[in-house]
Parts: C-alpha cells; structure tokens; sequence
C-alpha cells in the first residue's frame, strides 16, 4: 500500500492529509474491479489497443449465430482450401464480409459473418425486398409534406419535392440509384407509414432467418439498436434478386429523374424538367481510378459516419454466380469497400469449386421444410447470363442475374454503356472517410 500511495500522490503517506489518505485507500480498492473484465465481456463489443498510430479497432464477439453452419459463429476468418486452391487476398480491412455462390447458398469463405453491425444504406435492400411487391410501378402518388418528414440530418436525397407528382418507378429509381432516403421515406408513406413499413421488414427479415437484424428505420440511417450483418445483407440480397424488378433498379446505372415545372423561354408553356442520375454502386459506373467490375449487376452500396462503408455486390464469370458483402473496411482509401469486394469476387471466381463450404445461406423458413443451420443448401440448375458492356448500346439499363426457387435464371438483357467518367461534382463530394459525410 504505501509504494503505491507514494506512486499516486508523489508524495510519501506520512505527508498526506488524512482526507487524501483515505480517497488513496479507496482506489486502491476499486483498482481491481475497474481493471478486471467482467465474466460475460465477449457479449460486448471490444477494443484492441491501438497499434503502430492506428486507432482502436472494435473486436467481434467470441460467439456469433450459428444460423447456415457452427463455423460462421466463430470470430476471424472462416475458410478452408482444397490442395491448388488460391489463398485469399492479403488486403481485407473489412471487419464483416461474405463470400457466398448466389446459386447453391454455399459460403465459399466468410470473416465475422454474423456480427452485428450498423448496415448503413444496405439496409435498403430488406426494404425494398418488404415493400416492392406491395406497390404497383404504375401508381402515381403527389407528395404531402407529411410523407417527408423525420428523415435525419445528412440524409442523402434524390430530390424529391413535396406537391409534386411521382410513380412509383420513378421512386425506387430513386432508391437505389441515389439511395435517397426522401424517396424511401415517401414509399414508407405509401406502405402504410414509417412504423408499419419498419414492422414489415423485422418481420420478413425474421422470415428469412436474418436473425441478426433489427430494423429502426427504413432507409438504413444511423439509429440506436439498428443493426445487421454480412451474412444477413447477403440474404436480403439473393431474396430481392428473385424480384425482376428489384433486379432493374438495382442494375440499372443511370436515368432521368423527374424534376421542377419550369416554363419554356420559347413557348411560354410549362413543362416539368428531368434531371439525369446516377447510380452511386462504383462497381457497376466506375469511379476515378476504380473500373467498373466485369460481370457485376447490383446490388447496394451504403454510408454513413458511423457504419463506414457498406456494399453487397453480385456478379457473373461464366456460369458462376457471387454475392460479396463487405462491412467497414478500416483503410481509409479513396473506394476501399469496393477494391476489397473486387478482390473478395476475383478471388471467389477463382476458387470456387477448390474450397470446402464454411457454411451456407438458409433458405427462409418454411421453404421445403427447413430451419436454419439445417446445412440442407438448395441447389438450382438454371443459368444466368450477363451482357458485356461492349455488347450494349447506350441509353438502356443492366437487367440482369434472375434468382427463382433459389437458382438464378437468364433474362434478357437491355442495352447500356458504362460512364467511365468522372463523376458528378456532387457525387465527388461523398467519397469514404470524411467525417460527418452525407449517406449514401
């Protein structure tokens, strides 16, 4: 006791004044249980002590669901090679992904799939699998100022104004190419409010056994308690693929987007103005420096501050089907979350069929009598196919990468020629890692 009132105070015991005395004592005594875990710490989110000037990293939990196979529970990563298998790439800073066959469910490989994590605009996938087929594209609705209220601050917007008219094409254009959360929030409106539509997704992502779920909102925006997962975001994927018109939006890369009634210099007349965009998923437009991905058509990308960046993409090489899910890389590089998604798909392309499944994606409850973790994959036989961007014209859209009865199957595809371009200046302005970054 007295070395360590000595080390406290700087000064010996005998020194001390008798109320400092006793505040040493009772520190000493409470220095114990405040530097002691607790026994029940691998529930919580830990952190790693900075290392080499880095900032601390959360920690997994040391158990995770065991929903599509015991390995995806563990922490790390989850792999197994075949004798000639590639080995994964060096470079994965994500702290959640998933690399699974769209096709069979068979995860190829996985690291942290089931930790729950902000799923940031990803979440949209899960809306617009809940809520797409509940709304005839053809429907026009004239936005209230009620239907836009309670979006948060920073949402990203594709320029929805109230007293105007829209379809409900028109809208989920708006949802995943923009992610605008002004559009989702109008489609909520549309689907009975806010709370039903977040009562709707809880209960078809239950449906889907993405038990790792919970929805708050909507449009994915930061909310206490709203979470998902790798593996859950994968799910919602390959459930909304079945949808052919969520395969539309989702591979679409640009369209008009209607705009203000402005009247004509020329004919004095009004007319309602349209505006060009642009899909925000950088493996399908490109980006400077960043090519858009052979063979990929969808799905969503996210952000916001506190999930970092989010992106499940799908893609074709030959007769082969991936879905990749990346959650928070900790690189801070200019479009890291889809470098390492480009590399976790070349690498899953190469591998597959030399690697042991780690797991499976579960079919939802009910279909052919399963339960999750019942490691039972459907398998399907169709194929899908994927035109080139050199084989498509301009003007028209990816439709691409069916998924029925849990096999993808082949659709026409209409015409579009990738931007390569630089983007648009307000785009430029919503790169990874700038704090307090309008979400995606």
């Amino acid at each position: 006791m007295p070395a360590f009132l000595t080390a406290f105070s700087g000064r010996p015991p005998s020194l001390l004044p008798r109320r400092a005395l006793a505040l040493a004592v009772v520190a000493a005594a409470l220095l114990p249980a405040l530097t002691t875990a607790p026994a029940h710490a691998h529930a919580r989110v830990l952190v790693r002590e900075p290392q080499d000037g880095k900032e601390k990293q959360p920690r997994p939990p040391a158990k995770m669901s065991a929903v599509g196979g015991r390995r995806l529970s563990h922490p790390g990563t989850q792999v197994q090679l075949r004798p000639g298998a590639p080995k994964l790439p060096k470079k994965l800073t994500g702290r959640s992904w998933v690399v699974a066959d769209a096709e069979s469910g068979e995860v190829l490989a996985a690291h942290n799939a089931h930790w729950r994590l902000p799923p940031a605009s990803t979440l949209k996938m899960l809306f617009a699998d809940t809520v797409l087929p509940s709304l005839p594209k053809e429907h026009k609705h004239k936005v209230q100022p009620s239907d836009l209220a309670g979006m948060g601050e920073g949402s990203s917007l594709v320029g929805v104004k109230e007293n105007y008219t829209y379809s409900v094409h028109d809208l989920w254009l708006g949802v995943f190419l923009r992610s605008g959360n002004d559009a989702v929030h109008v489609l909520s409106a549309l689907n009975g409010g806010k709370e039903k539509t977040v009562q709707d997704m809880q209960a078809h992502a239950e449906e889907l056994n993405a038990l790792d779920t919970h929805v708050v909102s909507p449009d994915g925006y930061d909310e206490k308690g709203q979470v998902s997962s790798a593996y859950d975001l994968t799910l919602f994927a390959r459930s909304g693929l079945q949808k052919p018109d969520f395969r539309e939006y989702a591979a679409t890369a640009t369209a008009k987007f209607p705009g203000e009634v402005k009247k004509d210099k020329k004919t004095k007349k009004k007319k309602r103005e349209s505006f060009a965009i642009q899909n925000t998923n950088r493996l399908l437009t490109g980006d400077y420096g960043l090519e858009p991905y052979k063979g990929i058509a969808g799905v969503k990308n996210g952000y916001t501050s506190h999930a970092g960046s989010t992106f499940t993409g799908v893609a074709q090489r030959g007769d082969r089907v991936l879905l990749v899910t990346v959650m928070n890389p900790s690189d801070g590089e200019h479009n890291e979350v889809y470098k390492e998604t480009a590399r976790l798909f070349d690498w899953g392309f190469k591998a597959a069929g030399k690697v042991e499944p780690v797991g499976e994606l579960v079919a939802p409850k009910g279909a052919d009598g399963q339960q999750p973790g019942s490691g039972k994959g459907r398998k399907g036989h169709a194929k899908a196919s994927v035109a080139s961007p050199e084989e498509k014209d301009s003007g028209g859209m990816w439709m691409a990468l069916g998924v029925t009865g849990g096999a993808l199957v082949a659709l026409a595809v209409a015409a579009l020629l990738v931007h390569r371009r630089w983007p648009l200046p307000e785009l430029v302005r919503r790169r990874p890692g700038r704090p307090g970054r309008p979400q995606d």
